[in-house]
């Protein structure tokens, strides 16, 4: 029988499916990417923010035409959106066979044979269940690249986030289980691991009372195959001098940091529950820049959170200008049920929102494009892959993949594989990316 996952949402949903995929080829089914010949179809949804919540309604919805109408024989929903909305889910699509929780994921073989028996199953545990996870891993992403989550949850409890509800408090995992899943996805032919979780930097503290980002770093570079190592999702309070010491001094660790840093009004962080002190942020910048030369800084934030006024907002312009970052993504806030910001009176109109974020991604533009051009005459290590065109696409440490841009580049005279490293000289820019 064959079985088929619709994946949305975050880098840790899709780690999730894709032990969801090992488990059930384990169990000897085989794994389809056509709905169409699907008996079995898993959506694994986001439920983060109100756009995300409409793509996994879609997504559902689409499904459950395959199981009227189609081959499909059972239809099971997974992930953040059960967390939150299960009873909703299965009476307002009555075509849902089963819903399974993110602590529950390990069970999906054991849910889908109760669907296909007929049964309606509700598998849904507190999130905090779940506290560590090392399975086989069908991978999602290209061959030469790989999601690891390295714990789950979150402790932090930003006003405008829902997350601690869907997947409870943070939990680490144990570092030999991480290092077990790396070497194992290193003989599988991963070069590029790219570490995850809700807030990477709070590793350890909870499991062995010390941050221990940095030791977990050291031991995943000492392994062989493994190539490249890549952080995102950063505190910035837990940016330590250790952590910046790792970065700079370990060759496999690319020189590339993602800090959600969300606003650069002290007002706005106070708000959010955010530590408020913007300056704080611009002297960890500095600082990230002296001890890392040529580091590529990433960050996010959110335009027209509730209590945002206009002077708020200029701030936010103003940071984002003197924080002079090589990548941002602006969201516009999205209002969340059962959270503090969800909950506040003075909520800016959504037209209003979505001007704002438009207007703080023009001056990010402006500024990614002077970094781009920056790159010009510089030779960097690019990770192909694939083709584009009579050339290649590729990657160099400065890109995280798929929300940072490309590198496009000829290579005469040569047949290169995806997952080779070739060394580029950057000659001009397009846009967002490097040619």
């Amino acid at each position: 029988m064959k079985v088929g996952f619709i994946s949305l949402g975050c880098p840790k949903n899709l780690v999730d499916t894709e032990a969801m995929l090992g488990l059930m080829r384990g169990d000897g089914w085989e794994i389809t990417n056509r709905k169409e010949e699907a008996d079995v179809l898993v959506v694994n949804t986001c439920g983060f923010i109100e756009a995300a919540k409409k793509e996994s309604i879609d997504a559902i919805l689409e499904a459950a035409q395959e199981k009227l109408y189609g081959r499909c024989r059972a239809l099971v929903v997974a992930g953040c959106l059960v967390n939150r909305y299960a009873k909703e889910l299965l009476e307002e699509i009555p075509e849902i066979d089963a819903v399974i929780g993110t602590a529950d994921y390990p069970r999906i073989v054991e849910v889908v044979n109760q669907a296909l028996a007929g049964q309606r199953v509700e598998a849904i545990s507190d999130p905090d269940a779940i506290a560590d996870w090392n399975f086989d891993r069908v991978l999602a992403t290209p061959r030469y690249t790989a999601y690891l989550k390295i714990a789950e949850g979150c402790d932090a409890a930003c006003a405008f986030c829902s997350i601690p509800l869907m997947r409870g408090g943070h939990r680490s995992r144990p570092l030999e289980s991480i290092v077990a899943e790396a070497r194992r996805l290193a003989a599988m032919g991963v070069k590029e691991l790219i570490l995850v979780s809700q807030d990477t930097t709070y590793y350890g503290l909870d499991r062995y009372g010390k941050l221990m980002l940095p030791e977990l770093i050291r031991q995943l570079a000492a392994i062989d195959g493994i190539h490249w190592i890549r952080l995102l999702y950063s505190y910035p309070t837990r940016v330590t001098d250790e952590l910046i010491e790792v970065i700079a001094t370990e060759p496999k660790v690319v020189k590339y940091l993602d800090i959600p840093l969300q606003h650069g009004s002290r007002k706005m962080l106070k708000l959010m529950n955010r530590p408020a002190n913007p300056e704080a942020y611009l002297r960890l910048i500095e600082k990230l820049r002296e001890r890392i030369p040529g580091v590529a800084l990433r960050s996010t934030f959110i335009a027209g959170h509730p209590g945002e006024t206009e002077e708020d907002f200029e701030e936010l312009l103003a940071f984002i200008r003197r924080a002079n970052l090589d990548h941002v993504g602006v969201f516009a806030y999205s209002q969340e049920e059962d959270t503090p910001s969800g909950r506040r009176p003075d909520q800016v109109p959504e037209a209003e929102r979505e001007r704002r974020r438009q207007k703080a991604m023009a001056v990010q533009r402006v500024l990614a494009l002077a970094h781009n051009r920056a790159q010009v005459g510089k030779t960097f290590e690019v990770l192909v892959e694939g083709r584009a065109g009579h050339g290649y696409v590729g990657r160099c440490y400065r890109q995280a993949p798929e929300i940072d841009g490309v590198v496009y580049f000829s290579a005469v005279g040569q047949d290169l594989e995806p997952g080779q490293f070739v060394p580029v000289e950057i000659t001009g820019i397009r846009g967002y990316d490097l040619v």
